[in-house]
C-alpha cells in the first residue's frame, strides 16, 4: 500500500513536459539523426571488428606466407614471355600477368611489371593492372590493403542480407580478369593507333622536341 502511495506521488509531482514549438522541434529531430547516423557506423564497426576483420588478418597472414615461398623474381620470366607478338599471348598479358603482378607485387609495385614489355604494350598493361587492384581483394585483400574499405563496405551490405561472401567475392575477381582483359586489348589498340600517328615505334620512342641532338 505504501509503495503504491509513493508510486502515485511521484507521478503527481513530476512536471508536465510541454511540446517543443515548431522551429527548435526540427532543429533537434535533426540533430537526432545526426546522432543516429555515428551510432550506425559504431555499430557497423563493431560487426566488422568481430566477424571480418579477424578473417582478414588471417588471410594477410597465409597470402604473404605464399608470397615469400613464390618470390618475386619469379615472375619475371613470364613477364618477358608475354611480351610475345600473336592473338595468344592477349589473355597472357592482360589477365595472367596483372593477376600474379597484383597478387605478389601488391599496389603499387604491380605497375613496374611493365618494363619487360614494348613501348606501345606499356599502356594497356597500366590500364589492366590499376583496374584489377579493386577486384581482386574480394579474396586477397593483400594487394591493395590501403583501400580495401571499398570492398569492406560492400561485405557489410552483404552479410547483413544474410548472404554468403564467398559467392560475392569469386564473382568480384572474375568479372575483372575479363573487365582488365578488354580495357589491355582495346588501350593497346588505341595506343598502336597514336603511335603509328606519331611515327613512333616500339623500339625508337619519339623524344620531345627539345631533348632531340642536333647533329651537323
Amino acid at each position: 500500500m505504501a509503495l503504491s502511495l509513493s508510486a502515485a506521488t511521484l507521478a503527481a509531482v513530476q512536471p508536465e513536459i510541454e511540446p517543443l514549438s515548431p522551429p527548435w522541434r526540427y532543429f533537434a529531430n535533426a540533430a537526432d539523426e545526426f546522432i543516429g547516423v555515428f551510432r550506425l557506423g559504431g555499430e557497423t564497426f563493431l560487426g566488422l571488428v568481430t566477424g571480418i576483420i579477424p578473417l582478414v588478418i588471417v588471410l594477410l597472414t597465409a597470402v604473404y606466407a605464399v608470397i615469400k615461398w613464390i618470390g618475386p623474381e619469379r615472375i619475371e620470366g613470364l613477364g618477358r614471355a608475354a611480351a610475345r607478338p600473336g592473338w595468344q599471348w592477349y589473355p597472357v598479358r592482360y589477365m595472367v600477368l596483372p593477376f600474379l603482378a597484383v597478387f605478389i607485387l601488391t599496389n603499387p609495385m604491380a605497375y613496374t611489371m611493365g618494363r619487360f614489355l614494348p613501348e606501345n604494350k606499356k599502356p594497356a598493361f597500366y590500364d589492366s593492372a590499376v583496374s584489377y587492384v579493386h577486384p581482386i581483394t574480394g579474396l586477397f585483400p593483400h594487394a591493395n590493403g590501403g583501400e580495401l574499405f571499398v570492398y569492406l563496405g560492400i561485405a557489410a551490405g552483404i552479410t547483413t542480407l544474410g548472404l554468403p561472401l564467398g559467392d560475392l567475392a569469386l564473382r568480384y575477381l572474375l568479372v575483372g580478369l575479363l573487365v582488365i582483359l578488354i580495357r589491355g586489348i582495346v588501350t593497346e589498340f588505341i595506343t598502336a593507333r597514336l603511335m603509328a600517328r606519331r611515327g613512333m615505334t616500339d623500339a625508337e620512342p619519339e623524344e620531345p622536341e627539345e631533348r632531340r641532338e642536333v647533329t651537323v
